[in-house]
């Protein structure tokens, strides 16, 4: 579904990816692994189009995106949650629903926004208080959820636990592997590599701005060096 070649991207003259390739293949989950200033973030915004490249292609669906701005990335199928969640913190839970839908016919909107809460009851209950007011285990599942409401193809996750007490990390990864089993694709760049690698299908290992080691994810799981670098094993 998705394939990244030899991309090249800087701030700058700063660069930050140095030619790295990968793939997402449909109705898997990706997982990108790697220590803070790796380039995990700066990849997933240069496939969403928020982040320019200087050389290299991203393809999605075998179609080159390079040229494609990143309003029309959402039009294609291609959503991100990005990390530190950016809700509309004044809006009502269900006004950030609602703009993370502006791409969509108005009729898909009702029934979108019921299915949002079907999976996180907990927004149902708080749809009419501020984003702001949320615990942020409540802000990560409307962060989650509006990105649902563009009906994605491929989902974007940008370290989705960060910051989150361990019993809602383990609703969040659970509601993941959920929308995996509905056939959505995701690629989930995620520092609890020990959580990631349990739910995903293919793991890669970035480290400045290269893939150093990619593969199954339970492969990559057993491999000596991620063991001792991420696992603490």
């Amino acid at each position: 579904m998705l394939s990244v070649e030899n991309l090249k991207s800087a701030y700058g003259r700063i660069e930050v990816l140095h030619g790295l390739s990968l793939e997402v293949r449909a109705g898997e989950i990706a997982t990108l692994i790697g220590a803070n200033g790796a380039g995990k973030t700066t990849l997933l915004r240069a496939i969403s189009g928020v982040q320019p490249i200087t050389s290299g292609t991203i393809r999605f669906e075998g179609e080159s995106l390079n040229r494609v701005p990143s309003h029309l990335r959402v039009a294609l199928g291609i959503a991100q949650v990005p990390e530190g969640r950016q809700l509309f913190a004044p809006l009502a839970v269900e006004d950030n629903l609602k703009l993370g839908a502006w791409s969509r016919h108005t009729a898909d909107i009702v029934p979108q926004i019921a299915r949002i809460y079907a999976l996180f009851p907990m927004l149902g209950e708080m749809r009419k208080t501020p984003a702001g007011a949320l615990s942020g285990g409540q802000q990560q599942m409307l962060a989650i959820g509006r990105a649902l409401m563009a009906q994605p193809r491929l989902l974007l996750l940008d370290e989705p636990s960060m910051g989150l007490a361990p019993i809602l990390v383990d609703k969040i990864l659970a509601t993941i592997d959920t929308l995996r089993g509905e056939g959505l694709t995701i690629l989930l760049v995620e520092q609890n590599a020990r959580a990631a690698l349990a739910i995903a299908d293919r793991a890669y290992v970035l480290e400045t701005g290269i893939i150093t080691m990619s593969g199954p994810a339970a492969q990559v799981r057993l491999d000596r060096r991620v063991r001792e670098a991420y696992l603490g094993i």
